[in-house]
């Protein structure tokens, strides 16, 4: 009985023992980096970015792939932009090793401040001016935990018009869909003014930052008699392309985009450089980070190429020709 007594408590000293060898063996075990994924829009609109930022990381099977290497946590302000500074503190305050703020220069901006104490590495995708943005010092030597892509946005407006009127050259009256609260609102709402009136045509501005707004933006354009309509590249309108691309149709009016996305889910047609290639790019920055690079040393990149999609079954139900010289410039046509 004696024996029994001192086995059991063997065993449970033994087992006691075990545990806390196995507790220490865990907690000396590396812990997965972290990546903050900051973005002022939703989740399902974005799907294919995270898609392309994943693909970056990956980086041709040399990377991270997440939930093996790396684990990802996301933070998205569902069309709150007012929400990313807090968003942005509390990826800090969760000790990420690196934010990728994406959606523009203002989730750019949210992660700049949220780090500005407790440096953390940002990837981001921001305007065409980072420097005069200042997010960083330059674009060849960021010189700070700020780099990622700078997108051509407001001087390809122009172009966005220009292909326009070569599909709807009778038309007298176009209008630009514009947010109000985007940072560069006024600079893109001048020039598209300028422009629009050096083409012979008359601007009306479109101004909208919130979705039950979007069908109120439609009917005042269809009221001004807009005979055409170019959407401003923005998060907030990207965010909600599957209505806009719809209200476009439904009030028959030909509209021009930022992102080849727009005119893949029923619109007529974009000029732009890719999105998709800003999100695998700062996802390969992400993996060169997490590797050991430093932000500083990691030039800013710039798109350079630009593309031309037409949605040929959009012009048909919208009664437009397409010129041939228009067709044979084209990127890409969709049937």
């Amino acid at each position: 009985m004696q024996r029994d007594q001192v086995n059991r408590r063997s065993f449970i000293a033994f087992l006691g023992g075990a545990l806390a060898w196995s507790d220490e063996v865990r907690s000396q075990e590396p812990r997965l980096p972290v990546i903050g994924f900051l973005n002022p829009g939703s989740s399902d609109p974005f799907a294919p970015f995270v898609d392309a930022f994943r693909q970056g990381l990956y980086a041709g099977g040399r990377g991270y792939v997440e939930g093996r290497n790396v684990a990802i946590e996301y933070r998205w302000a569902d069309g709150q932009s007012a929400r990313l500074p807090e968003l942005a503190a509390d990826l800090v305050r969760r000790r990420v090793s690196l934010i990728a703020a994406t959606g523009g220069s203002v989730t750019a901006h949210a992660a700049k401040t949220a780090t500005t104490t407790i440096p953390v590495p940002v990837v981001f995708i921001g305007g065409p001016d980072p420097v005069a943005d200042g997010l960083v010092s330059s674009l060849n030597s960021p010189n700070s935990n700020l780099t990622g892509v700078a997108m051509k946005t407001l001087e390809l407006v122009p172009k966005r018009l220009e292909l326009l009127l070569e599909l709807i050259p009778d038309a007298m009256k176009i209008a630009l869909l514009l947010d109000p609260a985007a940072v560069d609102a006024d600079a893109v709402a001048k020039d598209f003014e300028a422009t629009t009136r050096a083409f012979g045509r008359e601007p009306i501005l479109l101004k909208t930052s919130a979705e039950s707004d979007l069908e109120a933006a439609f009917v005042s354009a269809v009221q001004q008699r807009a005979d055409g309509l170019v959407v401003v590249a923005n998060a907030f309108f990207t965010n909600r392309r599957s209505q806009i691309v719809a209200l476009a149709a439904r009030h028959a009016l030909p509209a021009a985009y930022a992102w080849r996305e727009f005119v893949e889910g029923g619109g007529l047609l974009s000029y732009g450089s890719s999105i998709a290639w800003a999100y695998r790019q700062i996802g390969q920055y992400a993996s060169r980070i997490l590797k050991g690079e430093k932000p500083r040393d990691l030039p800013v990149q710039t798109p350079t190429r630009f593309e031309s999609i037409i949605n040929r079954r959009v012009a048909k139900a919208l009664g437009l020709t397409i010129p041939h010289i228009m067709l044979a410039g084209a990127d890409e046509i969709i049937d």
